[in-house]
């Protein structure tokens, strides 16, 4: 089975104490309402890049746990971030101090600065995925469209095992997964 994971709110958490809805408002917006994610300003940049310190993203123990758990034979893995350019370096040291890359048969980074759900499209598609997990539930439904051989899973807090759509389904652990509604 080939499983594609996103990194962030999947593996590796946000900074405490900045609320998610922020970061999600600064970073996407809809373009006559089409989905649109904003690369920021320079400012932003300087912002974000001191927001990626390790210190400022801890790992997320148990998916990670469970990641290590699940059989590799017959599975492959595949860490796809859609994190842009100006993020590389401080991505690089998370991957190194949390192991990812021990973790994964494959990591794919959006470091050309393609829009996240082009890029992710385009990797799931070549990768020919069974499942992938993200927490961007705007993301899920748009490359959901286009890949309706792929299960999606919207990693979220709020809404707990239940399928949204033919292809998509809510979780709130990645144990979950493995027992669709």
């Amino acid at each position: 089975m080939n499983i594609g994971f996103d990194l962030d709110k999947v593996f590796i958490d946000y900074p405490p104490f900045v609320p998610a809805g922020l970061i999600d408002k600064l970073y996407k917006k809809r373009d006559n309402g089409a989905l649109y994610y904003r690369i920021p300003s320079i400012p932003e940049k300087i912002i974000r890049r001191a927001s990626h310190i390790r210190f400022f993203r801890p790992a997320i123990k148990e998916n990670l746990e469970f990641l290590n758990n699940i059989p590799k034979t017959g599975n492959k893995f595949y860490l796809i971030s859609s994190r842009f350019s100006f993020l590389q370096n401080p991505t690089k040291n998370l991957i190194k101090k949390h192991n990812l890359d021990h973790l994964f048969d494959e990591m794919y980074f959006n470091f050309e600065n393609k829009q996240p759900h082009v890029f992710k499209n385009d990797i799931i598609e070549k990768l020919n995925l069974d499942m992938y997990v993200d927490d961007d539930l705007s993301l899920i439904k748009h490359v959901a469209q286009k890949n309706p051989q792929t299960n999606f899973f919207w990693l979220n807090n709020t809404i707990k095992n239940k399928r949204l759509t033919k292809n998509i389904f809510a979780i709130s652990t990645l144990s979950s997964m493995f027992n669709k509604p």
